[in-house]
């Protein structure tokens, strides 16, 4: 699987990551979380006309930021047939949460009949591990019916995933955590592929952006020199070449573009990735999204 590369000012074709359910996802997806988050509807409508306008097809929305109705409205406006877009969103995983009636709202705002990939956000709002088992039941009912044709998980360590493999049907096909090199979650990547379970990565850009300065930084910048691409896009290749799905962000369609023209042209040495990830044990850096869900919901 390669990227191909653009053409006439447009993306190419982003490669996809098998699931262990058959399911295919591409590996980049453009993500609507806490950057956009209590953004207006018609803000995210053109965020998602940009995105599809420039090959991210891989759409990450969620119930709990408010963005399922404008992302609904950019497809919609995007004119991409619904076949062709990889649509996740999210159920908050709250204590006693109805997951059937919060799944049937959020496939009303986001206009489709079906998401491909349906997460539980996080696990620490359940109630108690069979509040957390519960509701991994009817995600697991939500897939029987069509309606999801993969589920996963989402900020989940390895001891959510045991206790709800205590009572499970059927294996997550994806769990979606912060990753970077300042933020590698000890055996946590490991553990999910020994699990046959993939990872799928938000806030990949930390070390170059939020996270400086720090000891990474002139490793950044020579792996940059050496290949001839941006720093951002040495971030982003480090996740890639682990096989990790990556959610990156942004508003300016020429840095989408330019992942999509940089991104197929190098790939880090595996001595490189494994540097990259024992200087970033140096420093932990952990962004505002799962923080501000915890105060949310465990305060």
């Amino acid at each position: 699987m390669a990227f191909v590369a653009p053409t006439a000012g447009k993306a190419g074709v982003i490669p996809t990551l098998k699931l262990n359910d058959g399911n295919e996802i591409p590996i980049l997806a453009y993500g609507f979380g806490t950057a956009n988050y209590g953004g207006k509807d018609d803000d995210i409508s053109k965020l998602t006309v940009m995105a599809i306008d420039n090959g991210y097809y891989h759409l990450d929305g969620a119930e709990l930021y408010s963005n399922e109705t404008g992302i609904g409205a950019g497809i919609k406006a995007s004119g991409v047939p619904r076949e062709k877009l990889f649509v996740v969103t999210k159920v908050v995983g709250s204590k006693g949460q109805d997951v059937q009636a919060a799944f049937a709202a959020s496939l009303e705002k986001l206009g489709v009949d079906y998401v491909d990939l349906y997460l539980i956000h996080v696990p620490y709002a359940a109630e108690s591990p069979e509040d957390l088992q519960r509701m991994w039941a009817e995600v697991e009912a939500i897939k029987a019916s069509g309606k999801a044709k993969s589920i996963g998980v989402s900020n989940f360590e390895e001891a959510d995933i045991e206790t709800i493999l205590q009572t499970a049907k059927t294996v997550p096909a994806i769990n979606q955590i912060e990753y970077h090199p300042y933020l590698q979650h000890g055996n946590l990547v490991e553990y999910l592929r020994g699990k046959n379970i993939a990872v799928s990565a938000y806030s990949t850009l930390t070390a170059v952006t939020s996270g400086r300065p720090g000891p990474l930084d002139e490793t950044y910048a020579a792996l940059a020199k050496k290949y001839g691409v941006s720093e951002a896009d040495v971030a982003l290749r480090w996740a890639l070449d682990q096989n990790i799905a990556v959610i990156t962000t942004s508003r300016s369609a020429d840095r989408l573009r330019g992942y999509l023209k940089a991104l197929p042209t190098f790939k880090l040495e595996p001595e490189e990735i494994k540097r990259i990830a024992e200087i970033g044990t140096q420093k932990h850096v952990q962004g505002p999204g799962e923080a501000f869900m915890k105060k949310m919901f465990c305060s």
